[in-house]
């Protein structure tokens, strides 16, 4: 959010803040969800590179479609371990995953 747009609602009287203050989570915490967004978002950018469907994906992994789009949405539900698994599955690279992981933000997938 810009600084602008930040001073107005604060002049209005609202609270402004992240959404790990909001939660009230831990530095360890936030962290864990940010990897998760980040490595979910890596899985989509690669299986629509790949042009791999979510249902082709969910077959390579033995899953299912939905499993798959709420892997890609971020679904508090889903295991690191399976977002990984897809990213494999996908076609990622170990230095993509490394990439985001090291970054700690979003994946450069051409």
């Amino acid at each position: 959010m810009d600084s602008r747009k930040r001073r107005k609602l604060r002049a209005a009287g609202w609270r402004v803040g992240s959404a790990k203050d909001f939660l009230g989570l831990t530095p360890d915490e936030a962290a864990l969800i940010d990897l998760k967004l980040s490595l979910a978002s890596l899985v989509r950018s690669v299986r629509q590179r790949a042009k791999l469907s979510q249902q082709a994906l969910a077959e390579r992994l033995g899953s299912s479609q939905s499993r798959v789009a709420k892997l890609e949405a971020g679904d508090e539900s889903v295991s690191l371990d399976l977002i990984v698994k897809a990213a494999f599955a996908a076609g990622a690279k170990k230095s993509e995953l490394a990439q985001v992981i090291s970054r700690g933000g979003r994946p450069s997938v051409r």
